[in-house]
């Protein structure tokens, strides 16, 4: 089994590399960079559309600053991500990291991006054609097809700017795996991927960590994104809207929302008191104070406060709470929760 990978387009090339894969009716899988995507929307719909897979390379592949710290490299994945689901409308799981992960990623990188529901993936056989600039096409065609007795090779290719002799050598690799019998495939998030040993080294140890509420923030809210999970619709006196999976949590039972976007949909209003730590809420007439420093949820009814213990908690920079808790403080007596295997669903009365 042979999987072609293509890093670093869409560019010129691009239409160089999918004519000829159509030619030989071999799918392969494109790693593409978002400033790219963004320049070549045109590019990515014909990828997808002769049905080749494509995998997320980060936005601009600056080394610098995706290798400075995680959260600057989950950034750069972030933002292709979106640009990649407003063009396909779909998310890819797919990840490989520029330069591959050998010497840029640690624990860090590969736990986190693992429990974000991503599968990155590395190469076992690199073709050559980004070892220096014009690496002529038959080097490429002998680096890439030096070994055609492993069981599984998955070849690292380039589509990106300068890469012509690339696109030149294809056709000869493709000759030359099938003459040794192997097939094509296309990379699946589902299988277990190449992934480069971790070796440490003292600017990966030096590198800043996520703080657990930037955590907290993010990788649970994409996980539950790229697993598709359901929506959740909330009615509530009249009101309803739909929070799309990763703008709610469910844990130990419980939904757990953004406060803001919530009391908004809501009809309410919310400031956020920095001296205080807190949220200042006015919902149903009521003003309530949602505490991120455990104090949980203060309501005024009739000239007094009543204080319902909440787990309040500041994710990022975005206040988190129970939903249940919320309707309750704002007055709403009964709150029932269901759900299909189309919608989960909250309503209040």
């Amino acid at each position: 089994m042979v999987y072609l990978t293509f890093d670093d387009g869409p560019s010129r090339v691009t239409p160089q590399v999918l004519g000829i894969l159509q030619q030989e009716n071999v799918k392969a899988t494109f790693f593409v960079l978002g400033d790219g995507a963004q320049s070549h929307p045109d590019l990515i719909r014909e990828i997808r559309a002769q049905g080749h897979v494509i995998g997320n390379h980060s936005y601009d592949h600056n080394y610098k600053d995706l290798y400075s710290g995680f959260t600057h490299f989950w950034n750069q994945i972030k933002q292709t991500e979106e640009i990649l689901k407003q063009i396909t409308g779909e998310r890819p799981r797919l990840v490989r990291a520029p330069g591959g992960t050998a010497g840029h990623f640690d624990d860090t990188y590969f736990n986190l991006m693992k429990q974000a529901g991503y599968t990155v993936t590395d190469w076992t056989v690199d073709s050559g054609d980004s070892a220096r600039r014009g690496v002529p096409a038959a080097d490429i065609v002998s680096a890439s097809a030096a070994n055609l007795k492993a069981s599984r090779v998955v070849l690292l290719l380039h589509d990106g700017s300068g890469h012509e002799e690339s696109a030149k050598a294809l056709p000869r690799i493709i000759e030359a795996y099938k003459a040794a019998g192997y097939s094509f495939r296309t990379l699946d998030p589902e299988e277990d991927p190449v992934q480069f040993k971790v070796h440490g080294n003292k600017a990966m140890a030096a590198r800043p960590r996520p703080q657990m509420s930037w955590v907290a923030a993010n990788i649970g809210p994409t996980a539950a994104l790229l697993k598709g999970d359901r929506p959740l619709v909330v009615e509530a006196a009249g009101s309803s809207f739909t929070l799309k999976p990763g703008e709610y949590s469910l844990e130990n039972g419980r939904y757990y929302v953004p406060l803001r976007a919530v009391v908004e949909r809501l009809g309410g209003q919310v400031t956020w008191d920095s001296q205080a730590r807190c949220g200042r809420v006015l919902l149903s007439g009521r003003p309530i104070m949602a505490d991120a420093s455990g104090g949980g949820l203060t309501v005024t009814v009739d000239g007094g406060e009543r204080t319902v213990p909440s787990s309040v908690a500041l994710r990022g920079d975005v206040l988190w709470l129970p939903l249940r808790d919320l309707l309750g403080t704002a007055g709403y007596a009964s709150v029932s929760a269901s759900s299909t295997p189309e919608e989960r669903r909250v309503e209040a009365s």
